[in-house]
């Protein structure tokens, strides 16, 4: 009687498990940000991607659901229980930490100034003196930095997009001065687009992090401390290198 009990026991815990075992987890971004999150094929392919299946596998689901948006949607999905988490190069801003938690961070970022070969734009200091006008994605670092520094003061205008490519194609058509980007997705884009530089200074640094609802601090901390054992093992800069190769 008391083996039967047991299996019956250990049967219970196991079906209670199954679910969660089966499950995936719903991550939201954008994939339009290389090398972090972009289309390759009919994948979504990237170094958030990766990141965020290796935590989801560590905490025993069977990986992730892409959950592929606009970029001023990937936070809402989250808040609004679309999605468990959301990583597309998003930075822990005071105003985003009204909405989410985040986890600390995975990886560093760097905002640079993209403008055409030829531009009079040729350091970080002149942008200060040309009254530019500056292309950025909407609802990114870049905006809010653009924001900050050149339209709230009166030092130049901010003309906001989509993503990141019609930015790059408004540059290209004398729409906009430059861009304001992070370093590795504007690598690809002068890499595709001749006629194109990025100035040699960076504009800001920032940290990565991975943003979760309010309303789920259980899954925060187990999100973060899958996180910090991927970063301690290796993995996590393992997946990095894989993309953004040492120069």
């Amino acid at each position: 009687m008391k083996k039967f009990l047991s299996l019956v026991i250990a049967l219970m815990l196991v079906c209670s498990l199954a679910p969660a075992m089966a499950e995936k987890l719903v991550l939201s971004t954008e994939a339009m940000f290389p090398p972090y999150e972009y289309v390759d094929g009919d994948k979504v392919v990237g170094i958030d991607i990766e990141i965020a299946e290796a935590i989801a596998l560590k905490l025993g689901y069977e990986g992730i659901e892409v959950m592929d948006i606009a970029f001023d949607n990937v936070i809402p999905a989250v808040t609004e229980g679309k999605a468990a988490m959301a990583m597309a190069g998003l930075t822990a801003n005071a105003e985003r930490m009204n909405s989410v938690y985040f986890s600390f961070p995975y990886a560093t970022g760097i905002q640079v100034i993209i403008v055409k070969e030829d531009s009079p734009i040729a350091t970080i200091d002149d942008l200060f003196t040309a009254n530019p006008t500056i292309g950025v994605q909407m609802a990114t670092t870049g905006d809010v930095y653009a924001g900050w520094d050149f339209e709230d003061t009166g030092a130049g205008k901010v003309a906001r997009f989509a993503n990141g490519a019609d930015a790059i194609e408004a540059l290209k058509n004398g729409k906009v001065d430059c861009v304001m980007i992070d370093n590795e997705p504007a690598k690809a884009f002068v890499a595709a687009n001749e006629g194109l530089k990025i100035l040699e200074t960076a504009y800001a640094e920032e940290d990565y992090a991975i943003a979760i609802a309010k309303d789920n601090v259980e899954l925060l901390g187990k999100v973060s401390a899958a996180l910090q054992d991927l970063i301690a093992d290796g993995t996590v800069q393992s997946i990095i290198d894989k993309y953004i190769p040492a120069e």
